[in-house]
């Protein structure tokens, strides 16, 4: 989770060996969360895709680096104008090995000094994935004329592939 997945969604979308990335739901309390419900913050649940790969072609530490190259994970619980718990920077993990993934990239984020706060992202195991509604899948590309898609999301997305040094 590292914002609006919409976002989230085309940036790992765009990597190589990745063969999908579906929006959805995690990290909260709510059996049956839905975007009305996990927008009113009450649900505990973030804004989030669930990544699907290939790792003979792309290794979990290169997600993990983009997923840190494609947001700010120092700001706590938003990510631009998107502001709320939904929106936070949380990253799941399913086994100790992408624990120790995770958290040995925010070490290196740390000591390199790349940012002037400190680094916010919660680092959570994977409980369950509630995948988003229908129309909140493939967004962007269903939807290229929407202003929020234009004008954020894009510049966003046009902003990590020049700085991301991955596949």
């Amino acid at each position: 989770g590292e914002g609006c997945f919409w976002h989230t969604e085309i940036v790992f979308q765009s990597l190589v060996g990745v063969r999908d990335a579906v929006s959805g739901y995690a990290g909260g309390t709510d059996a049956n969360p839905d975007y009305e419900k996990v927008c009113t913050g009450e649900t505990g649940h973030a804004e989030v895709v669930n990544v699907y790969y290939d790792p003979s072609k792309i290794s979990y530490e290169t997600l993990v680096k983009a997923f840190f190259a494609s947001h700010d994970p120092t700001q706590v619980n938003r990510q631009g104008n998107d502001v709320g718990t939904q929106y936070r920077s949380i990253a799941f993990y399913r086994n100790d090995r992408e624990r120790q993934i995770i958290e040995a990239a925010i070490k290196r984020i740390t000591d390199a000094k790349k940012y002037a706060g400190k680094i916010a992202t919660e680092v959570k195991p994977l409980t369950k994935f509630y995948p988003a509604e229908e129309y909140h899948q493939e967004y962007i590309l269903h939807h290229p004329e929407n202003p929020y898609v234009q004008h954020v999301s894009i510049p966003d997305f046009e902003r990590f592939r020049k700085e991301f040094k991955g596949n």
